[in-house]
């Protein structure tokens, strides 16, 4: 081994030190470009969510995906200019980036469409951060938390979170319950038709109108809807401001009864009657 070392021309040692020198050189230089990439495209999307996060113009759905965009804009930057310090070709780069994506996209066809019904959502704004939902069919229902480019986080109303495919949001209706600034509550009432019906509207009409978050326009409603065996089912429609929805709902509720019992209504009972027909031959 040390005379094959020893046949080695001076030359070609000037020629490997001078090579391995360069490749070092290289190498440190790409993995400080990595290394500066990472740092700035942190301190970049700390101070824009800082920045956006003041900025109330900006909707709180798009600001993880500023963020987010940001950051990996200036990664990618980073590691294009890493590899060219290797030596590598930005074409080729390009090339190989453009054939992996396609190699990706036909792979992930499913995540493919998680991120178009993302861009979407993003775009069409059927709901944003904060509304409450039901969606994917009538099997998804919560409180939307965050918005990204694959998922949707919601709340639920029993506090679990839930993440949600953007695909299954986007394919199906979606009922946004926080959009419009009013909505209508409809509670449904049993009334006895042995009692005085009339008494009975008079009565829940009145406590409707005095119910204090219920709006004045459009004006309460109380109407007969149907009759069902011996009960005449009554229905109490109610506008209220998205805020005290629930609470007038609830308070209504326990009103109600009280009510239809100050007006002599007593509590309904269902009674249905039976005739018996007997032939006279069969009586013998």
């Amino acid at each position: 081994m040390q005379d094959l070392l020893a046949h080695i021309h001076p030359d070609n040692w000037t020629f490997l030190w001078n090579a391995l020198s360069t490749f070092s050189v290289n190498a440190c230089t790409a993995v400080l470009v990595l290394v500066i990439g990472w740092w700035i495209s942190t301190r970049v999307g700390r101070w824009l969510n800082r920045v956006l996060t003041n900025k109330a113009r900006l909707d709180t759905t798009l600001r993880p995906i500023v963020c987010d965009a940001s950051i990996w804009g200036i990664r990618i930057v980073a590691i294009v200019g890493a590899l060219s310090q290797l030596g590598i070709q930005t074409a080729s780069i390009v090339a190989v980036l453009g054939a992996a994506g396609l190699a990706i996209g036909l792979a992930l066809q499913g995540t493919m469409q998680n991120i178009a019904a993302g861009i979407m959502l993003l775009l069409l704004r059927p709901f944003g951060v904060g509304d409450y939902i039901d969606g994917g069919g009538g099997s998804v229902a919560g409180t939307v938390e965050e918005i990204s480019l694959f998922t949707t986080r919601l709340t639920k109303p029993d506090g679990i979170c839930e993440y949600v495919p953007n695909s299954a949001l986007w394919s199906n209706s979606i009922r946004n319950y926080s959009r419009n600034p009013t909505r209508r509550l409809d509670l449904e009432v049993e009334v006895s038709v042995r009692d005085d019906v009339n008494r009975a509207l008079d009565a829940l009409r009145a406590l409707a109108e005095s119910e204090p978050a219920a709006l004045k326009d459009p004006a309460p409603q109380v109407m007969v809807i149907r009759f069902d065996d011996s009960t005449a089912v009554v229905n109490i429609r109610v506008w209220s401001n998205i805020a005290d929805f629930w609470t007038m709902r609830w308070d209504l509720s326990r009103k109600v009864r009280q009510t239809l019992a100050d007006a002599q209504c007593a509590l309904p009972i269902r009674t249905r009657e039976l005739h018996i027909v007997q032939n006279a031959g069969e009586s013998k």
